[in-house]
Formats: C-alpha cells, structure tokens, sequence
C-alpha cells in the first residue's frame, strides 16, 4: 500500500462535509504560519494571537463558501488579512501613520539579535502595502498570484509593491555591516 499525505483540498473536502478533525488538522498546518504573518502586520504578539484564532473561526464558519478547494491558502490568508487591517484601523487614530521606528543601524558589524532587530525596524519603516507584500511573499513564499488574490489587488501592484520595499529595504539596510557577512581580513 503507498500512503501520501492528505493534502490541503482533500482536508478542506472532508472540514466543509462537517468534519472537525479534518479541520483541526487543517489548524494545526496553517496556524504558525497566520500567526507569524499577522504578527508581521499587527507587531503585538497578544493581538496576533486573537486575530490568528479569529481567522479559523471565520474560515471554519465560511468553509462552504470557498468555491475552489484548492485555494484555501490564498482564501485564509485573505480572511488574516482582513482581520488584520481591521484592527489596524479601529486601532490607529485618525491621520497617523504606523511608522515610529527605531533609528537606521548605524555600527560597524552586527550580531544576529541586532540584525534580526535592524530588520524589523526596517520593516516598519515601509507602508503597510509594501510590508505586507515582503511578508507574504519572503517570509510566506506565496506566488504573485497568490498574493494578488490575498491583497484583491492585480499581480502588477503586488509585484511594484514588492520591488519598491526591497529596494527600500536594501537602502536602509545598506549601513549596516553584519558580523559573519564580511570577507576575512575586513
């Protein structure tokens, strides 16, 4: 007998005929990887964790909703995304941007805590658009059709969006020289 794992379709089949363990298994997959994205969007891990367990509860409610069971990863990501730039706007007061950051990187060789840190900061630096486009497409590895259908937006904006923060991105992190990085003898 020749055992292959359940994909995502065949899970996604079984959850929306009512079973629960199907969809528990579905959580357990995709739960790390909504949390972190959220977490990447929201920067609070406590709202993370709301937010990750609202997202499976509404994907759990809509399930019969999902026309193509082979989309499930674009569909969820799209409810997080939701969720996620929902609290942001109930959150931030009227006319303020989400962008108080630490300042660039500025010693000469950096430990990977502070290169983790250098990052992040970098990060907030971007517009919510822009992160979220390097969230899901680096930190996620979706396609940029994938990612087009997440943000509802065509694959040429998520593609600009992206492009315009790695470019963002490399110039603020240019300073920056990070130990373990350099030639020998520099």
């Amino acid at each position: 007998m020749i055992f292959r794992e359940v994909e995502d379709r065949d899970l996604v089949a079984q959850a929306s005929r009512g079973d629960v363990d199907a969809f528990n298994l579905l959580v357990s997959r995709w739960e790390r990887r909504v949390f972190h994205y959220i977490l990447k969007l929201v920067r609070n891990r406590e709202d993370a964790m709301d937010l990750s367990q609202d997202v499976f509860l509404k994907a759990y409610q809509n399930l019969g909703k999902l026309a193509d069971m082979d989309r499930f990863a674009p569909w969820l990501f799209r409810i997080a995304h939701n969720e996620s730039f929902s609290l942001l706007r109930r959150q931030r007061p009227e006319g303020v941007e989400l962008k108080d950051v630490a300042p660039r990187p500025s010693g000469a060789h950096m430990l990977p805590v502070e290169t983790s840190l250098a990052v992040s900061a970098a990060l907030a630096r971007l517009s919510e658009e822009q992160r979220e486009a390097v969230v899901l497409k680096i930190y996620q590895g979706f396609k940029f059709e994938e990612m087009a259908e997440i943000l509802a937006c065509p694959v040429s904006t998520v593609k600009s969006r992206l492009y315009t923060a790695l470019d963002l991105l490399k110039e603020t992190l240019a300073p920056a020289q990070f130990l373990g990085k350099l030639p020998r003898g520099t």
